[in-house]
């Protein structure tokens, strides 16, 4: 039973077309020992990947609770929200997000702003990365990429939150458009810097398989498992599921990648506290 949990899924409330009930019945049905639900955030604009504002977040409080009345007797059961850093406005640490009754929150990174001030969407698919790499950094992948960490370690610095999401996610597309990009000096030094802050400032950090399946990666890239290790950072392992059916997807093979990277334990929660799990 250790070691099968999720912390970071989406459901109906933001970018997934499955009622937040078909993830927790998929998850007693597997036997998870808890799960929790963490729908993106409301920003200060309305996206198709976002509960759309303040207001709904309380309907999706709501809901947790009522699924927590129906089947808490089955599962451990908790609710936080996957956080996006934008600016000091827009972030974890602020007024708002800290003042909801959540169980843990996620701090990610998806969104960076151009030299003309406007946000783009840095998780997209490769052919949509190169259109905005081309239109907004003049292909300077260097400096999108940049833009990128710099906000993930404004992030860390501003906390209020439990563990950073898929970390190096933007890795992935530009690795496609620059293929060595990982023996790069600039994006290594970069990522050294990143994950020893996250080590300083006691964080934990997820291993997110949601792409091993149709990608073979992990964020972080596997690659960067020993360091993370050495770094004495924590982990968790989440599917970041869009989909009731996936919701345990690559687990099995990201513990057994971390058992080979020197780590013996997870962490998980347990009766609300964040433990140390032995890998089975």
């Amino acid at each position: 039973m250790n070691n099968l949990t999720n912390y970071h899924s989406h459901t109906s409330f933001c970018d997934d077309k499955a009622p937040m009930e078909a993830f927790i019945a998929e998850a007693v049905r597997q036997g998870f020992t808890s799960y929790g639900v963490s729908s993106h955030a409301p920003l200060p604009f309305r996206t198709r990947w976002t509960i759309d504002d303040r207001e709904q977040t309380g309907v999706y409080l709501q809901e947790v609770a009522r699924l927590k009345r129906l089947y808490g007797d089955r599962i451990e059961l908790y609710v936080g929200l996957e956080i996006d850093y934008m600016d000091e406005d827009q972030q974890s640490a602020n007024d708002f997000f800290q003042s909801l009754p959540l169980d843990y929150r996620i701090g990610s990174v998806h969104l960076v702003y151009t030299d003309e001030e406007e946000i783009i969407d840095t998780d997209t698919d490769p052919e949509n990365f190169r259109y905005l790499l081309e239109k907004h950094f003049r292909g300077n992948l260097q400096e999108m990429v940049t833009r990128y960490f710099v906000a993930a370690m404004r992030m860390v610095e501003a906390g209020g939150f439990d563990f950073v999401g898929h970390a190096d996610k933007i890795s992935y597309n530009a690795g496609i458009c620059q293929p060595d990009l990982f023996r790069q000096g600039w994006f290594t030094d970069m990522l050294k810097e990143y994950f020893t802050l996250i080590a300083e400032r006691g964080i934990m950090m997820e291993i997110n398989t949601k792409a091993f399946l149709r990608k073979g990666c992990f964020f972080p890239d596997i690659r960067h498992f020993a360091f993370i290790r050495a770094l004495g950072i924590p982990v968790l392992v989440n599917s970041d599921a869009h989909r009731p059916d996936l919701i345990n997807a690559g687990r099995a093979e990201a513990l057994q990648a971390l058992k080979e990277a020197g780590f013996h334990t997870v962490r998980q929660l347990q009766g609300g506290k964040w433990i140390d799990v032995p890998i089975a």
